[in-house]
């Protein structure tokens, strides 16, 4: 479609530049990779809810494991 175009539009399109930063602005002040600001001071309490949470997330597969073969008599 744009081969179709008259020059004066290809060329146009050709000069138009997309700032290399601009995915980077969202109006929030610097970018930060994380979706929530870091626990400044309060950094020993965040390990431990993190660590916990982790943990139970990744135990519960294995404890609905351990009770489904409990319940079935299996183990």
């Amino acid at each position: 479609m744009l081969a179709r175009a008259p020059h004066s539009l290809r060329a146009q399109v050709a000069r138009t530049r997309v700032a290399p930063y601009a995915r980077f602005v969202h109006g929030h002040g610097e970018y930060h990779h994380l979706p929530f600001e870091w626990p400044g001071k309060k950094r020993l309490s965040f390990g431990i809810k993190l660590t916990t949470f982790l943990a139970v997330g990744f135990s519960i597969p294995f404890v609905a494991a351990k009770f489904q073969l409990n319940k079935s008599g299996a183990a």
